[in-house]
């Protein structure tokens, strides 16, 4: 029984030893599955995915990671694992395959037949999204508040929209969209 409690007060001091050498860290994989959760659906099924998370202890299991291994990693090489941009993710399309890499500043989409890259850029100063082909860059839309967006209209103004069904059955019938194919050309 004595060695059962040594083990059990190595274990808290092992671990409060590393809790208390100021590594707080970003807690970067516990933060991405929450981002994934509340991208799932509107807040019902939010909180309900939020409620089966903590019960099969996919939370616990991330917080725990993060405490204990990953940013530890963090505070001694700077680096979190989890916060690697290495999501790759091959697309079929209509005459080609395309791969979509994600990196920090948004999305870089290869034609795999051409190998031409067009880049999805996000620009946190002014809070825009910009489609980048060949070499020129243009701003296709940047968020006013939470429920307006500045978009690219066809003649090259910008007009605000709401985040909405309305807001975009209306910019669809501004630009002379119907129905809900949406192409940029």
């Amino acid at each position: 029984m004595r060695k059962k409690h040594l083990i059990v007060a190595t274990v808290v001091a092992l671990s409060a030893s590393m809790m208390m050498q100021s590594c707080i860290g970003s807690f970067a994989l516990f933060n991405k599955v929450k981002s994934w959760n509340e991208q799932v659906g509107d807040k019902f099924v939010n909180e309900i995915v939020f409620v089966a998370m903590w019960i099969l202890p996919v939370y616990e299991l991330s917080f725990a990671a993060d405490l204990l291994i990953l940013n530890s990693i963090e505070f001694w090489s700077g680096n979190n694992p989890a916060l690697a941009q290495n999501d790759v993710k091959v697309i079929d399309g209509k005459d080609a395959q395309y791969l979509v890499a994600s990196n920090e500043n948004g999305y870089v989409i290869t034609n795999m037949k051409t190998n031409q890259e067009t880049r999805f850029n996000f620009n946190a100063q002014d809070n825009s999204w910009s489609l980048e082909n060949n070499g020129q860059e243009v701003k296709l839309f940047t968020f006013v508040d939470d429920s307006h967006v500045n978009v690219l209209m066809r003649d090259g103004r910008y007009t605000t929209i709401e985040l909405s069904q309305q807001g975009v059955l209306a910019y669809q019938d501004l630009i002379g969209v119907g129905g809900t194919a949406f192409a940029l050309r």
